[in-house]
């Protein structure tokens, strides 16, 4: 699990350490060189001789980039020292220059109008780059000259035809506290944020401009249970799904009712229910009104009966029919996945104060600004702000698909996965998905109802929250392996692989499964 916390709560942690006497900047700058020095190796060339621009703003982050300057020099690396603010951090400076580094005074001592001509010529010098310009004690935007600077250094790279590796100190400079992005931002291949992650880093938009996040641990005093954020990893999923026992059947491995698809998406039933028996459930009775469901999956069965999670909306087109397949699902008192076409249905049921059983709804960012009232653009600059106003005001768990997908409850816990390929987004990818979730809460309401006094909730939020989370790092790596991706999200990068089409992601989640650790 890869937790992530707000910038209060990494300073409180910090403090005891500082006072003590304790080498957090040596110790970040050490973590930053040997970053540096993979990188270099990764491009296939020399340490010795190779160019490393430091990029050094007012605050501790210039002081790390400063140190790390120091080390990369004494082992023969070319290191430049760019000074972006008036004053920086006085022993990492004198540190750089005893080492060896170059430096170059971009803003002057007087805050003049910064050297911006002998920056671009540092910048086109460096096969790396290592951003101490701003940290985490950012308020709003970054202010000039450090906005101006970023966006010169921004422009630069994506100019450059063979463009630098950017490591960002801690986080990339322009980021905040949140996910939202407020100005200039400067996008790095990897972030190497130290004593644990920043929240802005797993957060959608701002997390997508960090690259490969490396957490460094400098023995911090953090407390697991304040982080802001958490992501899940293929450790996490292997301790929430429920493997089978001996003594299982098809009853205790859990029953999925699905009511899904229409005549203008009969696909979306079929991708649905592939998806949820893909995720190893005991059974999926398919309750909707495709007559084609079993074609595909002659394992679905057809008739009613008793079921443990239902999903309900993929590809039901009209209002009647959605309220008809709502209200039936409601029925069966169990955990609902919402999706698509049932979502209206469940806002106005939430508002009525009628929706009393645990729910999970799959919105995409157009969907949720539809439930939200608000335009699309407003739901996309801050993702995890808007799924947690709805799962709070609507006591659901909001699954938000996207680039990074984010999961909220109404208790305020907040998921958010990095895990997957651009090529995921096809038409049917989010049936697969809710079939996906239905499958893993059928199975874990299954196990949670052997132990369940009579009367007590089978599943909570904070239960569904985690299986929402899981179903997506699931499908991801799912579709990765479709794509021709490998299982791994650091593998061949985001655009490795190729095309692929919803119905293929279902066939590779057993290959997930069966891979998780035990």
């Amino acid at each position: 699990m890869i937790r992530a916390w707000g910038t209060d709560a990494i300073r409180r942690a910090e403090a005891p350490l500082l006072e003590a006497g304790v080498p957090l900047m040596r110790q970040a700058a050490r973590a930053l060189s040997v970053t540096a020095v993979r990188e270099i190796r990764v491009r296939g060339q020399r340490v010795p001789g190779s160019v490393v621009l430091a990029l050094v703003g007012g605050g501790n982050n210039g002081g790390d980039a400063l140190w790390a300057a120091a080390d990369l020099a004494r082992r023969g690396v070319r290191a430049e020292v760019a000074l972006c603010s008036p004053t920086v951090h006085a022993e990492g400076l004198e540190a750089a220059r005893a080492a060896g580094a170059r430096i170059t005074r971009v803003v002057p001592d007087g805050g003049r109008e910064p050297d911006l001509d002998a920056l671009v010529a540092l910048a086109r010098a460096a096969g790396v780059w290592l951003d101490g310009l701003a940290g985490i004690g950012l308020r709003g935007p970054l202010r000039e000259p450090l906005a101006g600077i970023v966006a010169v250094l921004g422009a630069e790279r994506d100019a450059a035809p063979d463009e630098p590796v950017v490591i960002a100190v801690d986080v990339p400079s322009g980021m905040g506290d949140s996910g939202a992005v407020r100005g200039e931002v400067l996008r790095a291949d990897v972030t190497v944020t130290m004593g644990g992650a920043k929240t802005g880093l797993l957060l959608p938009p701002a997390g997508l401009l960090a690259g490969r996040v490396d957490v460094v641990d400098l023995g911090l005093p953090l407390v697991p249970a304040e982080a802001a954020a958490c992501r899940m990893g293929a450790g996490d999923v292997s301790d929430l799904y429920p493997f089978p026992r001996r003594q299982d059947h098809k009853y205790t491995r859990g029953v999925v009712g699905v009511w899904a698809g229409s005549p203008a998406y009969p696909g979306a039933a079929r991708l649905a229910c592939a998806g949820a028996l893909a995720v190893g459930p005991g059974m999926v009775r398919y309750l909707g009104t495709v007559e084609s469901v079993r074609a595909d999956n002659p394992e679905v069965v057809a008739t009613p009966g008793r079921i443990q999670a239902a999903l309900v909306g993929s590809g039901i087109a009209g209002a009647s029919a959605a309220h008809a397949a709502f209200e039936a699902a409601v029925a069966h008192g169990v955990p609902l996945v919402v999706d698509a076409g049932g979502l209206d249905v469940l806002d106005r049921a939430a508002r009525a104060g009628r929706l009393e059983l645990p729910c999970v709804i799959t919105p995409h960012a157009g969907e949720l600004a539809g439930l939200l009232h608000r335009g699309r653009g407003d739901v996309e600059d801050d993702p995890a702000a808007a799924a947690r106003e709805y799962a709070i005001s609507r006591s659901v768990v909001v699954l938000l698909k996207g680039a990074v997908t984010v999961v909220a409850s109404p208790a305020g816990e907040l998921f958010s996965q990095a895990d997957s390929t651009p090529w995921l987004a096809s038409a049917g990818s989010g049936d697969v998905l809710a079939g996906i979730l239905a499958g893993l809460v059928a199975l874990l309401a299954a196990r949670a109802e052997e132990g369940a006094a009579g009367g007590e909730p089978l599943l909570g939020t904070s239960a569904l929250a985690r299986a929402a989370a899981a179903a997506s790092w699931i499908h991801s790596q799912a579709g990765r392996r479709a794509a021709g991706q490998g299982g791994h999200a650091s593998r061949g990068g985001p655009l490795a692989g190729g095309p692929l089409s919803a119905h293929r992601i279902a066939a590779h989640v057993p290959r997930v499964i069966a891979g998780l650790p035990r």
